[in-house]
């Protein structure tokens, strides 16, 4: 048997090891994936703030003028959906580290997760709502 495999030199359980999980059950994916938000999100601000800026001054006929072309509504639904999902990570993970209760980091989890989806899922109806002018 070699020193890599030996469980004797391994502080990670048997189980872990096949898996591949470290201490907080979930691996790297939570890691790599608000990499992937954050990267997203640098890449869509500047294009997020002339649109803003473009909106400055708007009626609502203007915003609906603005919204309501694909590539505009397609930059903002991008940056919606990344936006909520970096925050939800990163609140995620804050609580994981700092809510040492299980009951109260299992409440803490699932109303961030709740809030997470509650907000992108009012700024994606009221982005269609703006652009469709209903």
């Amino acid at each position: 048997m070699s020193a890599q495999n030996s469980p004797a030199k391994s502080m990670r359980t048997p189980l872990a090891r096949v898996r591949s999980l470290g201490a907080s059950h979930s691996g790297t994916s939570d890691f790599w994936r608000q990499r992937l938000t954050a990267v997203a999100m640098t890449l869509l601000i500047l294009p997020v703030i002339v649109i803003v800026l473009m909106l400055i001054g708007s009626n609502q006929a203007g915003a609906k003028l603005i919204l309501g072309s694909l590539p505009i509504a397609i930059i903002l639904l991008l940056f919606i959906v990344a936006s909520a999902w970096h925050m939800k990570i990163g609140m995620q993970v804050v609580i994981e580290d700092y809510v040492h209760n299980e009951k109260l980091k299992l409440a803490g989890i699932m109303a961030n997760n709740f809030f997470s989806f509650a907000v992108a899922l009012a700024s994606i109806y009221a982005l269609l709502k703006l652009s469709s002018g209903v």
